[in-house]
């Protein structure tokens, strides 16, 4: 007894081992980055499908960048104090040193009065086609068209003016086919745009476009279909309220200069282009 009662107490102490493979907290995080892209996705998804084309345009130009960047820079304090030689106020004062907004004519007009008074004129009137278009289509706030319209038409400015462009969509055409009876989606434009192209002055040319016919067909009338279909929209305007006397042009181009050019026959050439045109053209 006594030799047992004397005997060392010896104590096993076990410290568990592995599992910090599976138990680790990496794995979090690259699942969360993967959850977090997922919903990226799908949201993109669902802002394409829920906008229109001129929608997506505006957010385009929204992030796009503003900021002009000059050919040459320099950031330093040497020989030109941080400046470009190209700089409109350093050496340079013609050929590549003069900036876009100082370039041909308004250059001269910085001499002439005349010349400064009209080039101030052609900046107002592209301005208001500016504002014009920012009105349709809704870029500033809210859009005077629905937007089921706003799924028919585009817009873009050329050297003639401002192109207002309808066009048909699969399952959503602007005139009964084969004829230049208008749907109500066409009377709906023709009637919100007799209301707003009033705002400017300039004078209006309507052209109508058609998409190829078969060559099978005994008849060919592409031509008199979008001759018409220009004279419905004419009349849609008027009578919407639009003033006549400001309808410089009423057209019919048939199936020439199609949209899609690769596929003459393809719904998308059926269009009506209403070009608020430059009145200092």
């Amino acid at each position: 007894m006594s030799a047992l009662a004397n005997r060392p107490i010896i104590i096993k102490k076990k410290r568990g081992g592995g599992g910090d493979g599976h138990h680790g907290g990496a794995w979090k995080v690259a699942y969360a980055d993967f959850v977090t892209a997922m919903m990226a996705f799908f949201m993109l998804m669902w802002l394409l499908n829920a906008t229109s084309e001129q929608q997506r345009a505006g957010l385009a130009d929204y992030f796009a960048p503003t900021t002009s960047i000059n050919r040459t820079s320099g950031g330093g304090d040497g020989m030109f104090g941080g400046d470009s030689i190209f700089a409109d106020d350093t050496l340079v004062k013609t050929g590549q040193g003069a900036a876009m907004k100082h370039e041909g004519s308004q250059v001269n007009s910085v001499l002439d009065p005349d010349k400064a008074k009209e080039s101030g004129e052609e900046v107002a009137k592209v301005e208001a086609l500016e504002n014009l278009e920012e009105v349709l289509l809704g870029r500033g706030g809210e859009s005077v068209l629905s937007q089921e319209a706003l799924r028919h038409i585009v817009t873009r400015q050329t050297d003639e003016g401002l192109i207002i462009e309808i066009f048909d969509r699969d399952n959503a055409v602007l005139f009964v086919a084969d004829s230049d009876q208008p749907n109500p989606i066409a009377v709906e434009i023709g009637k919100v745009l007799a209301n707003y192209l009033g705002i400017v002055t300039n004078p209006l040319a309507i052209r109508a476009h058609v998409e190829a016919q078969p060559i099978v067909r005994a008849e060919n009338t592409v031509w008199q279909l979008s001759l018409d279909r220009a004279t419905t929209m004419r009349k849609l305007l008027e009578d919407g309220g639009y003033e006549p006397s400001k309808i410089a042009e009423v057209t019919g181009r048939a199936d020439r200069d199609p949209a899609m050019p690769s596929n003459p026959t393809a719904i998308r050439n059926n269009r009506i282009e209403i070009i608020v045109l430059r009145s200092d053209l």
